[in-house]
């Protein structure tokens, strides 16, 4: 009897400690629960976004034009009333609904815009009192999120900017009981765990929307008896702390609805985007049903790998939400016969490539931890037209190409990059790492650094005219040279047709990529003086002294050439290259403005004659091909420039808005067969074809007056005497010496042949403006 109330006290002693430690357990949970989620904050990746499209009278786009950029920033075409998000056209009139959006500089409530289109451009904006607008912008597009490796994404979105329709979708469909449960369906997880126990696994639901909550937020997706208890009392903790609709906005941003390579998409905000590239308080019935489908199984039910389970289970959805009297019996039917409507995924705004860069610019000012959680907006100066345009043109010509010269057995296919900039600004405006645009990974771009061959040359030229001692017309020798190296070897360069010319003016050894005249050139020169040009152009690391610098044996990626190149678009500014224009806060408040940052490099009257002769490379020299392909009369100025033993295809450019680098190449350094000429001259051409640009202009410094001669020759001549004749700028006194049997060229003639040249250049440049 004694031994019986041992045991019958030890027991109770037993059921009254582990009573009491479940009680403690408890507590701690609740009060974990309840600090974290008091506090809770989001990791908030920082948002991209574009520049935006500006619209002013004049502008040309046609009506069908101003539809594809409404359409890119997910705009819905409608046919009857307008509202925000969505736009009517009819002819030439274009009705808008703008969304309220923030900018760099401001933020812009919603209103409605009318837009008139005629013969391909814009020629009235108006506001809804029908007052006319000088300008407007289009909402910035988004372009992506920085978001730690394997870390969660999402846009967070408060009740107001949550549809009614989508937590009336969930109770009705997840959580009936949600409004008057207590956190859990005490039945709903008996069945669940009998079911678990009887098929010996831990995966029936029977949660409720609380319950998936505290998952989410607090557990992992382990599936275990315990983790299921722990749920259970998390959800109780969850709802006796707070109310009901904030349980429901936090569900709506923490759930988990689908998995985009490394990044894992949470809440229905950044789903709409992802899923149908509307924000979430613009999505219809259809879309809301196929969201909430997803969530008994992002994977299982991914509309784009399995559009026809998920589609079903729309279906399933809408007939749930008949049942339940949330939509009528006509509108599920409706719902039901339109397709999923699924964008594509690249659909609109993903560009790994310009985001690696816009990466790599705010890891200067910004911790890794600020980037990926503190809910930054940053502001690019992408531009989504001519992105898209890079893209497709450089993939297109890839694929020319490697049909000319691909042969069997051979490996990876031909690659390429791809950088556009406004050189005024500095602006980059687009950047493609490869043909795989989609591609997070290796970017050409910015990583690929290869021999840039003949695109060193204008600063050898430019190198030259700076010692006063050259000038355009001045006669240069291409003529073989031997050049002895510090190892006592000897270096003997030769001309890409294995043909020297002789004598030859300076123009014409630019033009036509001369190399043994440009190795005399340089020699003469001096190593030096071409490396500090580098150096004040926007060359960062010092290239090795040796002679081949000459004819471009230096390593550069097409940012960095493009950095270069800028210095002779804008006439002797160096404008250091910017992606980011602007970051503010996730409340709003300006952080921090990259402004233009420009600094003189070289002189005007200087740099103007070295872009005189990169003209002539395109009418005369190794970029004439492109003549066929760009509009009649667009002015643009250029190099080509091909690696040793033809490893390495480049072309770099410019027209009087744009500068566009173009390298192709193959990932293993293996010979393409493509000079510059033959390879990346096309696809840029193609490129500045395709994009808005004008012709290149500059007025000419008082300090250069013009000459015209005879082009093959370099000697003085006239219309008379010659069927070749060019007119450069260069300093006074200037005077080339006469061609035989132009003794009859007096100063009256080469007036009127310089001024014939300026009015082809003046016919020239009009059609390029029109362009």
């Amino acid at each position: 009897m004694k031994v019986r109330r041992l045991i019958i006290g030890g027991a109770l002693l037993g059921v009254a400690g582990a009573i009491a430690a479940a009680a403690v357990y408890v507590m701690r949970l609740d009060r974990m629960v309840v600090t974290q989620f008091e506090g809770r904050r989001w990791t908030l990746p920082a948002q991209v976004y574009a520049a935006p499209l500006e619209l002013y009278v004049g502008l040309p786009l046609s009506g069908n034009d101003v539809e594809t950029e409404l359409q890119r920033l997910a705009y819905r075409r409608v046919d009857d009333v307008v509202r925000t998000g969505t736009y009517r056209q009819v002819g030439g009139e274009i009705d808008v609904g703008l969304r309220a959006t923030r900018f760099a500089d401001e933020s812009r409530a919603a209103e409605l815009l009318s837009i008139t289109t005629a013969d391909g451009a814009i020629t009235a904006l108006r506001d809804a009192t029908g007052h006319a607008l000088p300008i407007i912008r289009l909402d910035p597009l988004l372009i992506g999120s920085i978001f730690p490796i394997h870390g969660e994404d999402r846009i967070v979105v408060t009740p107001s900017e949550v549809p009614p329709l989508l937590p009336a979708a969930l109770k009705a469909v997840e959580d009936r009981n949600f409004d008057t449960n207590r956190g859990v369906n005490i039945s709903g997880i008996l069945r669940a765990l009998w079911f678990d126990i009887r098929h010996h696994q831990w995966d029936q639901g029977g949660s409720t929307l609380t319950q998936q909550l505290a998952r989410s937020y607090f557990l992992t997706t382990r599936r275990t008896a315990s983790r299921k208890i722990r749920e259970a009392i998390m959800a109780v903790a969850l709802d006796e702390h707070f109310s009901k609709a904030d349980l429901m906005n936090a569900y709506i941003n923490e759930i988990a609805l689908g998995q985009d390579g490394d990044r894992a998409i949470h809440g229905f905000g950044l789903a709409a985007e992802f899923y149908f590239g509307t924000p979430l308080s613009e999505l219809d019935l259809r879309q809301i049903a196929t969201l909430v489908a997803l969530v008994r199984g992002p994977s299982y039910y991914d509309p784009r790998r399995h559009p026809e389970r998920a589609l079903k289970h729309r279906n399933l959805v809408l007939d749930e939400l008949v049942e339940q009297h949330v939509v009528s019996g006509q509108e599920a039917r409706l719902a039901q016969a339109q397709p999923l409507g699924i964008t594509a995924k690249t659909a609109g705004a993903y560009y790994p490539a310009y985001l690696d860069l816009v990466r790599r610019t705010l890891r200067r000012d910004y911790r890794e931890q600020d980037l990926t959680e503190a809910g930054l907006k940053v502001f690019t100066n992408l531009d989504p037209r001519v992105q898209a345009d890079a893209e497709q043109v450089l993939d297109r010509q890839l694929a020319r190409l490697e049909r000319q010269r691909r042969r069997p057995g051979d490996g990876a296919p031909l690659e390429g990059a791809a950088v556009v900039t406004e050189p005024q600004s500095g602006d980059v405006i687009a950047v493609v790492g490869g043909r795989d645009t989609s591609y997070d990974g290796f970017n050409r771009a910015l990583d690929e650094r290869r021999q840039i061959g003949s695109l060193v040359k204008p600063f050898v030229y430019l190198a030259a005219l700076e010692t006063g001692r050259y000038n355009a017309t001045t006669i240069v020798n291409d003529t073989p040279v031997s050049v002895r190296l510090s190892n006592g070897k000897i270096w003997q360069p030769r001309d890409y047709t294995r043909q020297d010319e002789g004598p030859v003016p300076l123009v014409r050894a630019l033009a036509e990529s001369l190399n043994d005249a440009t190795v005399n050139v340089g020699m003469d020169v001096g190593l030096d003086n071409v490396i500090q040009v580098l150096g004040q152009f926007g060359l960062e690391q010092e290239p090795a002294k040796n002679p081949s610098l000459l004819l471009g044996a230096v390593d550069l990626s097409p940012l960095e050439v493009a950095q270069l190149y800028g210095g002779l678009a804008n006439g002797g500014f160096r404008t250091t290259l910017r992606a980011v224009r602007a970051v503010i806060s996730a409340d709003g408040k300006p952080l921090k403005a990259f402004e233009v940052e420009v600094q003189p490099v070289a002189k005007a009257d200087v740099v103007y004659e070295v872009d005189s002769m990169l003209e002539q490379v395109m009418e005369r020299g190794t970029g004439k091909p492109a003549r066929g392909v760009l509009p009649r009369g667009l002015v643009v100025a250029g190099k080509t420039g091909t690696s040793s033993a033809q490893r390495d295809s480049w072309f770099a450019g410019f027209s009087g808005s744009d500068l566009a680098v173009v390298w192709v190449g193959y990932d293993d350094d293996r010979i393409t067969g493509f000079t510059g000429e033959t390879g990346a001259l096309s696809p840029w051409s193609h490129l500045m074809a395709d994009i808005a640009t004008s012709s290149w202009s500059a007025p000419m410094p008082d300090s250069l007056q013009e000459v015209t001669i005879d082009y093959p020759t370099g000697l003085r001549a006239g219309a008379e005497c010659s069927d070749d004749l060019v007119t450069l700028p260069v300093p006074p006194g200037t005077d080339p010496p006469l061609k035989p049997g132009c003794s009859g060229v007096s100063l009256g003639t080469t007036l009127r042949s310089t001024v014939q040249n300026a009015v082809q250049r003046a016919g020239r440049w009009l059609g390029g403006l029109v362009h």
